[in-house]
């Protein structure tokens, strides 16, 4: 048994063997602390009053590390990477959730367009209490995600609580249907209304037929474009670099930045603009969710759009999933992005350069304000007090657009009305409401690109 304990700790020692030349000088620490795996490894094997496999002593040891770094960093065991890598259609329905652990609960990042979650009308910050009427305390991320994952047409029912507001029941009924990324339409005959929904490799080429068929719809009289990334809890990362390179002929898309100081990588736009350099509003909340967050903040660091809505998720983890020999998989954390003037998104997310909540219309006293509650992504921010990163611009958000005005300093129309979040609820919007005519913050954004138009045909005609 020694034997392989011993085994065990040469595998630890191994996996870091590049980063030994910095570490030299801990060695012995290291050793201590395997020293001190392989003691709580015998006794648990001998004196647990229940015996356990040795496989599944070493499993848990090394799923423990994992839990023990971020919520997406994870072990897999080999039976879980098979099914991961053979998982037939009948397997892979889905209820269109997206969830991450949030200090110990699951949390909804937001439900995919279309899917069954969002006509359920389950909301971005939702918590998850209990998936047919298992617990969910107990459970790891990936768990949780074969749970909401099942054959086409089956049935789960989720327990959730939304704010302050007492818990409630929801059934959901999985779908293998495609959900959409891209969506679009013509508003008020001369403006484009693009919906990202999420990404996948069909996006950036369905983004740009988009923007061709509205020019096409309105006859090349469009006065700019409303993109809308609320409730986008990401996706495929390539797809949304080329989403943002889309609307970006030049500058940095993001920068990825690894573990060490000199590990990173910028990301760079390519020559071109399918949006032909017009204004831009981009919509976002506290759903817009790691790569849409990207594609937020390229365009919101390079002045290519304002951002009109409430504070994003922020989270901006880039994963990797690594097999061990035959014996699973690890999926780790190994790098973040961050803006391209350096800004970390990491428990942070990106602050709108216009607030606007999405508020529903009540009866309220004279005495009343406004009210918005805190939609801060809560993971760690590991980079806090840390300066930007070398080569990169310390994080100065880009100004309003010329001529707008703070949605804040605004008077109310009616004296005895005021806009305000309903009781209990967070200002997230349901994705059914998203682009309808009770869209507050869509009709801001018409406002606010209409006032865009107007100050840059002025400055070209000046011209």
């Amino acid at each position: 048994m020694r034997r392989l304990v011993v085994m065990f700790a040469l595998v630890l020692l191994l996996v870091p063997a590049a980063a030994w030349p910095q570490a030299k000088s801990s060695d012995s620490g290291v050793y201590e602390q395997l020293n001190l795996f392989g003691e709580a490894f015998e006794r648990i094997r001998h004196d647990a009053v229940d015996p356990v496999a040795d496989q599944k002593l070493v499993q848990t040891a090394i799923a423990g590390m994992l839990a023990g770094l971020d919520p997406h960093s994870v072990y897999l065991s080999a039976n879980e990477y098979k099914a991961l890598q053979n998982r037939t259609p009948d397997q892979s329905a889905s209820t269109g959730l997206v969830v991450t652990l949030d200090k110990g609960q699951f949390k909804v990042v937001a439900p995919r367009d279309g899917s069954p979650a969002a006509n359920a009308d389950i909301k971005p910050d939702d918590i998850i209490f209990t998936i047919d009427k298992e617990p969910t305390f107990d459970l790891t991320l990936p768990e949780i995600e074969q749970k909401l994952r099942g054959e086409a047409g089956s049935e789960v029912t989720l327990m959730l609580r939304r704010g302050t507001a007492k818990p409630f029941k929801v059934t959901v009924k999985r779908s293998a249907a495609k959900f959409p990324t891209v969506t679009h339409r013509l508003q008020s005959t001369d403006i484009g209304y693009i919906r990202l929904g999420g990404f996948d490799a069909t996006t950036p080429d369905e983004l740009a037929a988009a923007v061709g068929d509205l020019r096409q719809q309105a006859g090349n009289k469009l006065v700019g474009f409303i993109l809308d990334l609320r409730n986008n809890p990401g996706g495929d990362f390539d797809a949304a670099v080329k989403s943002a390179d889309a609307f970006l002929g030049k500058g940095d898309i993001a920068v990825v930045k690894g573990r060490k100081s000199d590990d990173v990588k910028h990301l760079s736009a390519t020559p071109g603009d399918v949006a032909n350099g017009q204004p831009i509003v981009a919509l976002v909340n506290g759903g817009t969710a790691r790569e849409a967050e990207l594609v937020a903040g390229a365009l919101q660091d390079n002045k290519r759009a304002v951002l009109l809505g409430s504070k994003t998720f922020g989270e901006s983890a880039i994963e990797t999933l690594i097999p061990l020999n035959g014996n699973g998989a690890i999926k780790l954390t190994t790098a973040r992005f961050l803006t391209p003037s350096g800004r970390t998104i990491q428990g942070k997310g990106l602050d709108p350069d216009l607030s606007v909540a999405p508020l529903k219309i009540a009866k309220v006293e004279q005495a009343d304000r406004l009210r918005e509650a805190d939609l801060r992504g809560a993971l760690k921010n590991p980079d806090a007090g840390k300066p930007a990163i070398p080569g990169t611009t310390p994080g100065a958000t880009p100004g309003s657009a010329a001529g707008s005005t703070s949605p804040q300093s605004k008077a109310p129309d009616k004296p005895a009305m005021a806009a305000t979040p309903p009781k209990g609820d967070k200002p997230s919007v349901a994705s059914g409401d998203i682009g309808t005519t009770s869209d507050e913050q869509l009709s801001e954004a018409i406002d606010v690109l209409r006032g865009l138009a107007l100050v840059s045909g002025r400055t070209a005609a000046a011209r």
